[in-house]
């Protein structure tokens, strides 16, 4: 099983679009996902002697687009790559930009990247034929620099502050601000206009944690981002945090409620999927709500 998709196999070829780009501010980019599901939003941050693309794209081809509109986009500077997490579509295609780009990373997700890597390469493999072909010739990469906690990375007269969150959707997470635009990169801990993307699949994947990702996006809701960019979906404001931090509280508040009440983690479910999608009827990717609801039923304190 996967982290972003149904059990369904995916018939739809997952490809970046180099079009529509969005100017979120000066010198920065956004090159959105087209609500194209394992396709994410893909940013550019410019300085004065260097460009930090953030995200690759689903394997090598299209980490090729990503990297050409990247190149061109730079005319000349510098170019760093960071992931915000290690899954596929966000960081297998990372060995395109080796010796054109610095890669650089959270400790954590280099770790995840490391360990966990080659089992999610042949889990999304399996997902169907169009996955498939863009992940041929995949070799995982390894970063060039790698930091604890925080790392501000300078691009000449502009600071973009790389920052781990601790573990949340994955063990890796990491966030990427451009304070003087006032933006905020997510990655998968923020989606708009869907369910929040539970990887929980016992006993193979259960590194995601409910409980800590709703601390990170309460620490994350009071920091003051003017423009966040998700993981999946459209461009907003600090509204997108603060409903996931929202939905994530009332999940985890249903879910643990029933659990004291002894009822069958079947009929927790249920419930509480009921329950969100009476909640939140416009939001798109309702399995994942069963996903968060185990989780947190394994986080319940006894």
């Amino acid at each position: 099983m996967t982290d972003h998709v149904s059990p369904d196999r995916v018939t739809h070829d997952p490809v970046v679009h180099i079009a529509e780009v969005r100017e979120l501010g000066r010198d920065l980019v956004v090159v959105p996902d087209g609500r194209v599901q394992l396709v994410p939003n893909i940013g550019v941050i410019g300085g004065r002697d260097a460009v930090l693309v953030v995200e690759t794209g689903l394997g090598p081809r299209n980490a090729e687009k990503v990297l050409e509109f990247a190149t061109e986009y730079a005319r000349g500077r510098r170019l760093y790559l960071t992931t915000t997490h290690f899954h596929p579509e966000h960081a297998f295609g990372a060995q395109v930009f080796a010796g054109e780009a610095t890669f650089l990373m959270n400790r954590a997700q280099a770790e995840d990247l490391k360990v966990k890597g080659p089992g999610y390469l042949d889990m999304f493999r399996g997902l169907g034929e169009p996955v498939a072909r863009q992940l041929e010739g995949v070799v995982l990469p390894k970063p060039d620099l790698v930091y604890d906690d925080a790392y501000d990375l300078e691009l000449g007269g502009r600071v973009v502050q790389l920052r781990a969150t601790g573990r949340a959707h994955s063990k890796g997470d990491q966030v990427i601000r451009v304070p003087d635009a006032g933006v905020l990169f997510t990655g998968d801990l923020v989606e708009a206009g869907q369910f929040a993307i539970f990887p929980w699949f016992p006993p193979y994947d259960t590194d995601v944690s409910g409980t800590r990702w709703l601390a990170v996006m309460e620490r994350l809701a009071g920091e003051g981002a003017r423009v966040v960019v998700p993981g999946h979906g459209a461009v907003g404001g600090p509204e997108l945090l603060a409903d996931v931090r929202d939905y994530l509280r009332l999940l985890r508040d249903e879910t643990w409620a029933r659990r004291d009440s002894a009822l069958s983690e079947e009929t927790i479910v249920e419930e509480v999927r009921a329950l969100m999608v009476e909640r939140h009827p416009e939001w798109a990717e309702r399995d994942w709500i069963e996903k968060g609801v185990g989780c947190l039923c394994a986080e319940h304190p006894a």
